[in-house]
Parts: structure tokens; sequence; C-alpha cells
């Protein structure tokens, strides 16, 4: 199931992609879900569904914003460096 929403932007905001209001949508819409992964909110298998590409596409499109795939902390890597 989807859900349409409607946000209100400035106009100078839509001319960076040449008026393109399909492409904006979905370049904010990835950069979103790109931050919700950053932030650990959603798993890499997560924002692989909410942007409809697979986990390996993921990795391209965390490459393109500078986003690491790996998210752990030092506190759990320090965890599992304990049983090494």
């Amino acid at each position: 199931m989807s859900k349409h929403v409607t946000v209100e932007v400035p106009e100078h905001a839509v001319k960076m992609f040449d008026g393109d209001e399909a492409r904006f949508s979905r370049e904010m819409y990835e950069a979103a879900v790109v931050q919700w992964f950053d932030e650990g909110r959603i798993s890499q298998g997560k924002a692989a569904e909410l942007l409809g590409i697979s986990r390996a596409e993921l990795f391209d499109v965390l490459w393109r914003h500078e986003v690491s795939p790996i998210q752990v902390t030092p506190e759990e890597l320090a965890e599992e460096l304990k049983g090494v």
C-alpha cells in the first residue's frame, strides 16, 4: 500500500532539476531514505525496499550520497571484537 503526500517546496528548488517535478520528487525521496538509513532509523533492506531497488543497487546510491553502507557504532564494534 502506498500513500500520496504533498510537500510544498519553493519553485526554485524544482528549477535545480530543470523543472522536472518527477525527478525532483524522486531525488528528494531518495535523499530522505538515505538520511533515515544514515541515522540508523532503517536497515539496508528496508532502504532498498523503500527505493524499489536491490541491496546491491543501494550501495551505489549510498556511495553517491557519500554514506557508508556499514552502520556500526563504536560500542557495537568493541563488543564484536571481544569475541575474536
